[in-house]
């Protein structure tokens, strides 16, 4: 035995593989991400952004009052892709999201009453792969259905989030990511309920300071919020980022 034979040095669990990390680490180099748009939730998600080919869980306590305004960022860094709303609550204001830079051209708006066509919109939808975003409303899902559409988008690179109640926290899911978010008088606070990586208690607030809609609550007299906590200027929408002014109810005529 040669004893000068000199011993490798092995330097993390990610020379073994990129997929594999520690329990008190974020996963790195698992899957595409585009940046969500806020600085302080990126470094808090995994390969620092929304995982593009995979199920993302939006987990809400009333639908249309947060989630568009988290992901509006993200969605307009999907350049000229199409955004799929698949079963809103509420009919899309398309003006409210043309304010938002979004062209008409981008938008598709899929209605169904029934649960077995939705997800059978949704599979098509992420097996063609022609959507850059899909964003998907449905308060009750089976494990299996959502295991064949995580399935479904890994053969694409779309931004796949399925709208969830809050409620759904307590059942298990084949997502990676699966987070919870509420409007607050500063804008939105987001819990990370799932992620690849080590776990979060603490829920991590979103500072908007242009989003006097956003909680009918919110008082006049609210401390100033720094305008550092969000990443750029062009994240601070003029217009509601609340869903609920981005749509307008289904019997409106």
């Amino acid at each position: 035995m040669n004893n000068n034979a000199q011993t490798p040095v092995f330097n993390g669990l990610q020379e073994l593989h990129p997929a594999l990390w520690r329990a008190s680490q974020l996963a790195h180099g698992v899957a595409k991400t585009v940046a969500s748009g806020y600085i302080a939730l990126n470094q808090e998600l995994p390969d620092s952004g929304w995982p593009l080919g995979q199920l993302t869980e939006i987990l809400t306590q009333q639908e249309g009052t947060a989630e568009l305004r988290l992901l509006l960022p993200a969605i307009k860094k999907m350049g000229a892709r199409p955004l799929a709303l698949l079963a809103p609550p509420y009919t899309p204001q398309v003006t409210a999201l043309l304010s938002q830079q979004l062209c008409s051209s981008q938008l598709l708006w899929v209605a169904s009453d029934k649960h077995a066509d939705s997800l059978w919109a949704a599979e098509q939808i992420l097996r063609h792969g022609s959507c850059g975003t899909l964003l998907f409303w449905q308060p009750q899902i089976r494990t299996e259905a959502l295991r064949r559409l995580h399935l479904a988008a890994q053969a694409s690179e779309t931004l796949f989030c399925l709208i969830r109640p809050l409620s759904a926290a307590a059942s298990a899911s084949p997502a990676p990511l699966r987070v919870s978010v509420r409007p607050t008088a500063f804008g939105l606070q987001v819990h990370l309920l799932k992620r690849r990586g080590a776990l979060r208690e603490a829920p991590l607030p979103l500072y908007l300071p242009d989003h006097p809609y956003l909680n009918p609550y919110i008082s006049p007299r609210a401390p100033e919020i720094p305008s550092s906590a969000v990443e750029t200027a062009s994240v601070r929408h003029k217009a509601s980022g609340a869903f609920r002014d981005h749509v307008q109810p289904k019997h409106a005529s």
